[in-house]
């Protein structure tokens, strides 16, 4: 059974940081193609970022390139995302999924004062 895990939400003030983790399990997670995406409420998946297999090739949304910085260690079968600066803009539900678009219920960022 595939299980993606997403974790590290919560409330956070405008500018403020979170990192978030997403393990996973019951697939190959170091062969896979892994991808973060949000959704504020009333709203569609917007994909946040994309990283390969092996964390050499990765990209960002525009709406949070040069803030959000994803990672992950293939020897734990987690993925990371690292926010800084946040806005209210950021606000959603936070999932990770794998390359054959698998995915968590995910984990909920507010960003609010």
């Amino acid at each position: 059974e595939v299980q993606l895990q997403a974790s590290g939400g919560g409330l956070v003030e405008p500018g403020g940081s979170l990192r978030l983790s997403c393990a996973g399990s019951g697939f190959d997670f170091s062969r896979s193609t892994m991808r973060w995406a949000r959704q504020a409420p009333g709203k569609g998946f917007e994909w946040v970022s994309i990283i390969n297999s092996n964390g050499a090739v990765i990209t960002y949304a525009d709406s949070v390139k040069g803030r959000f910085t994803v990672s992950r260690d293939n020897a734990k079968n987690t993925l990371y995302l690292q926010m800084n600066s946040l806005k209210p803009s950021d606000t959603g539900v936070y999932s990770c999924w794998n390359m054959f678009n698998d995915h968590g219920q995910g984990t909920q960022v507010t960003v609010s004062s």
